[in-house]
């Protein structure tokens, strides 16, 4: 992963926690109700891609733990992981393209019912991907996939394409720069990567056609399941945010001006809206900026909230970052992961930092956004998240106004129980988060992920499940109260 060249270490912080009769009168447990969102606090869990389903995208046994024991300290919503709309291989990320997925999704509703006893609402975030290719072999790319064009043929010669291969084999990355098209180049040293911009592909020229109606029917699988609502994908990397992102430029009425790029996520929205219940709950994570050079700005995201806002979105969810543009170039064999670039520190930063440090990042852009949301005349919640670790921290966001809701990510990997441990007035028990970015590294390279403060602890006591390199536990050790 990239880091910045500041190398300032940060700390996390040290206030006193309350005693629990300061924590009932908090703002933080207190109740949120606007619209169609009811919590009865303002924390919420982020999704996050533990690796546990399987290659088929089906829920397993240790998906529904994993929700489990995020549930059992009580937290106002958690957010299921990215959960992908179309029921096409994805490897081992759940999937809601198909019906033969609702029984097991209904695993996880019953599961985080029962654990927080029913205090807990459970929303599933739904999104949609474009293709993606491992970063090829140099020789196989040049012998196997390259399309041999008349650029190639002028700017090496060569009788036939078997030479002109040859040819290219024995060229230097820097001579191969001078001859492959920018394209060709990036697919040779990267990966191949479709587009939202890859108009002369129909399936991509159609994706405002299908994408509605495909979003629409995985939502209401999603009541099915018996999910209180959806938060649609809006965010990083993948289909929607691209077509928001300023680098959509395309020609159809769907890219260039961003009341353009806004059109396919609207339309979406209000697809998915009419296929569900009236009660149903209907959110979005968004950037509240691209972070990478030509991307969408603070601004941007101003506008694109208010306007879901007015059209009727249930919450907004901000993260920010997290892009393919930046990202660091990948070993041969492996694919593009867009969390490794400066964007993708934006993301998850560590608390080894910048100027800026890896706390709250997100909480002036934040705050921009929902002026203008709130100037729109919308009282829409936004969750703002980001290096959120502490009682002091969300609670003083929450009095100035610069949130209505305070996501708790990585913190609430290492330590499940600290809502409930804030709430009784023990946070000095709390497993504070290092920020050091372990949990990141696993999911870079697909593997379960888990929190180094746990995962080796305790590992001979009764009933301890073990991740697939049989060296660390699945789950957070319970709480010894």
């Amino acid at each position: 992963m990239w880091k910045p060249p500041q190398r300032i270490r940060h700390q996390t912080l040290t206030a006193p926690w309350p005693a629990a009769e300061e924590a009932a009168q908090s703002r933080l447990f207190s109740l949120l109700e606007i619209g169609r969102l009811s919590l009865r606090e303002r924390t919420w869990v982020p999704a996050m891609v533990p690796w546990r389903a399987t290659e088929e995208g089906e829920v397993t046994d240790d998906v529904v733990d994993w929700y489990r024991r995020f549930a059992e300290g009580r937290p106002g919503a958690i957010v299921v992981e990215a959960t992908g709309v179309r029921d096409v291989p994805s490897g081992p990320l759940l999937r809601i393209g198909h019906d033969r997925f609702i029984p097991g999704l209904k695993r996880i509703v019953e599961a985080v019912r029962d654990a927080s006893g029913g205090e807990t609402r459970l929303f599933i975030q739904i999104i949609d991907f474009l293709a993606i290719r491992r970063r090829p072999e140099r020789e196989k790319y040049l012998r196997r996939f390259l399309g041999i064009t008349d650029a190639h043929r002028d700017a090496v010669g060569g009788e036939s394409d078997e030479e002109i291969r040859a040819r290219l084999i024995d060229m230097s990355d820097d001579e191969l720069r001078d001859v492959l098209d920018e394209r060709e180049f990036e697919n040779l040293m990267r990966g191949f990567r479709e587009r939202v911009t890859d108009m002369d592909q129909p399936h991509i020229r159609d994706l405002p056609k299908t994408l509605p109606g495909i979003f629409a029917a995985a939502a209401r699988r999603a009541e099915a399941a018996g999910f209180d609502g959806v938060e649609l994908h809006y965010a990083h990397a993948y289909t929607m945010a691209s077509f928001l992102s300023a680098l959509n430029a395309r020609d159809d009425g769907y890219g260039g001006a961003r009341e353009n790029r806004l059109r396919l996520p609207l339309e979406t929205f209000r697809a998915v809206r009419t296929a569900v219940s009236d009660g149903f709950v209907v959110g979005c994570r968004m950037l509240s900026e691209d972070c990478i050079h030509g991307g969408s700005t603070v601004d941007d995201a101003a506008f694109f909230a208010a306007e879901f806002a007015r059209a009727g979105m249930d919450f907004i969810s901000l993260s920010r970052g997290g892009k393919f543009e930046d990202a660091l170039v990948p070993k041969v064999g492996e694919a593009i992961y867009p969390y490794t670039g400066p964007s993708g520190y934006e993301c998850m930063p560590q608390i080894i930092s910048d100027e800026a440090g890896p706390f709250g990042r997100n909480v002036t852009p934040a705050e921009a956004i929902m002026k203008t949301v709130r100037a729109a005349g919308c009282e829409t919640p936004i969750v703002v998240a980001g290096g959120m670790h502490h009682f002091m921290q969300a609670e003083t966001l929450l009095a100035e106004g610069k949130a209505d809701i305070i996501g708790f990510a990585r913190q609430a990997l290492a330590d499940p129980d600290w809502f409930e441990k804030a709430r009784l007035g023990r946070g000095d028990e709390i497993n504070i988060c290092k920020y050091s970015n372990y949990c990141e590294g696993l999911d870079q390279k697909h593997k379960m992920v888990t929190c180094q403060l746990w995962d080796r602890a305790d590992l001979d006591a009764p009933g301890v499940k073990f991740a697939p390199d049989g060296k660390r536990r699945t789950l957070a050790p319970r709480w010894a109260r």
